[in-house]
């Protein structure tokens, strides 16, 4: 094994780290470069400070450009944001998408209800890759495949590997992106069932906070 040299700081030292057996999967080249990881927050500051490759900023309400616009703003590596899919849909998302783009995001997420016109809709409109979320492995795959999506994110919970196995069943080159779970175990399970990349959900800020607070009170 080759050595790495690795550099830090005393001030950026403590940074959220993704699970070191992320790095077996194939990751995901997006214009040249090639994504592993994907961190799964909104959290700005997680966002500052996390050696994942990319962020996947999706959120349970109304897409909208000031929050793009600040993620983008904020992140030192590549962002995916979403753009609706389900309540916000047609052209509304198309034009956050393409809003999404001219502003510097690197791929954009569409929700689980999207419809395959809109995916089609997307590809001939933006110029980065579409994502779509999968939750079930009921969810029209080969629909999808036919409407042109670019990646696929599974977040199915205990159900994922199932979902990723049944995609690539179907299709054995398109991307994945998958949720691997909290342990090191249920993380190879997914890259072992086809996944080019992993999303990883970071712990909040407040039970980072109190990590740090937990340590300063035994100081």
């Amino acid at each position: 094994m080759k050595h790495v040299p690795s550099f830090g700081s005393r001030l950026r030292k403590n940074i959220v780290t993704v699970p070191e057996i992320i790095n077996e999967c194939s990751g995901i080249r997006v214009f040249g470069q090639l994504l592993k990881s994907f961190l799964f927050s909104t959290d700005v500051a997680i966002i500052r400070n996390t050696n994942a490759n990319a962020i996947i900023a999706v959120y349970p309400f109304t897409p909208q450009p000031t929050i793009s616009n600040a993620l983008i703003l904020a992140a030192d590596k590549p962002i995916f944001c979403g753009v609706g899919g389900g309540i916000t849909t047609g052209d509304r998302s198309v034009e956050l998408a393409i809003h999404a783009e001219f502003q510097g995001a690197l791929g954009v997420v569409l929700n689980k209800p999207t419809p395959n016109e809109l995916i089609h809709r997307l590809k001939e409109k933006i110029d980065i890759p579409v994502t779509i979320t999968i939750v079930s492995p009921k969810d029209d795959i080969r629909g999808r495949i036919k409407a042109g999506i670019d990646i696929f994110n599974v977040s199915g919970a205990d159900k994922t590997s199932d979902i990723v196995k049944r995609i690539r069943d179907i299709d054995d080159q398109v991307a994945i992106i998958a949720t691997g779970g909290k342990t090191e175990e249920t993380i190879a399970m997914t890259i072992h069932s086809g996944a080019n990349a992993i999303s990883y959900t970071p712990p909040s800020s407040g039970e980072l906070f109190r990590d740090v607070m937990n340590r300063y009170r035994n100081e």
